[in-house]
């Protein structure tokens, strides 16, 4: 994998950039590598660690948000049928 032959990270799934990331990760810690190289490889870790973290915290705010909505429909189903009750 060269750098010029890597997406724009924006246009990677989730699991596309951990994978990538992983790769990188395994490639600086194998060593070997020029400084220059080394350098490229960092940068490109530090962004594919960012689209990451942004598809997780993407998740969690439609985890939140869906929470949320669970919650709300049972509040008012709760109220609706405390409402019948008294009828």
């Amino acid at each position: 994998m060269s750098v010029s032959e890597t997406r724009d990270p924006v246009e990677l799934s989730y699991e596309e950039a951990r994978d990538e990331l992983i790769q990188v990760v395994q490639r600086l810690e194998q060593g070997g590598s020029t400084l220059e190289e080394s350098l490229t490889l960092w940068e490109r870790g530090e962004v594919l660690a960012a689209r990451c973290e942004e598809w997780l915290l993407g998740a969690r705010q439609r985890l939140e948000s869906a929470r949320q909505q669970a919650g709300a429909g049972t509040a008012d189903a709760a109220g609706t049928d405390s409402m019948e009750g008294r009828a």
